[in-house]
């Protein structure tokens, strides 16, 4: 079982967000440096260390990201929860969350409750 466990910390997650409304639900601006909910059946612990490349909107550059697992959600969770994990950006990704949010100008704002609230 600890292969497994191994074997999902060094992974490389991606992730392609094709629209507004997925970015908005899945971004996570409470965090520090921010944050994306990604959509997961791997097992994370928090405080893993991830890297995922994420691909936003019809950008063709995938955008390289290295985190912190802050969130878990697992596999049959309460409410029909989609299982997945809540990746804190390092201070190093900054330009990957003023991105995020550039894309969402305006929507931040917003009383819309976001997927992980």
């Amino acid at each position: 079982m600890s292969d497994q466990k191994q074997s999902s910390r060094n992974g490389i997650l991606s992730l392609t967000i094709k629209d507004k409304a997925v970015l908005y639900s899945a971004y996570m601006p409470f965090l520090d440096n921010g944050g994306l909910f990604v959509p997961t059946n791997k097992v994370y612990s928090l405080g893993d260390e991830v890297f995922m490349l994420l691909t936003l909107m019809d950008e063709s550059e995938k955008i390289p990201i290295s985190g912190k697992v802050v969130w878990v959600t697992p596999l049959g969770a309460q409410g029909n929860r989609i299982a997945g994990i809540g990746v804190q950006f390092s201070e190093q990704d900054v330009s990957a969350n003023a991105k995020i949010e550039n894309h969402l100008a305006g929507t931040l704002s917003s009383d819309r409750p976001t997927h992980t609230m």
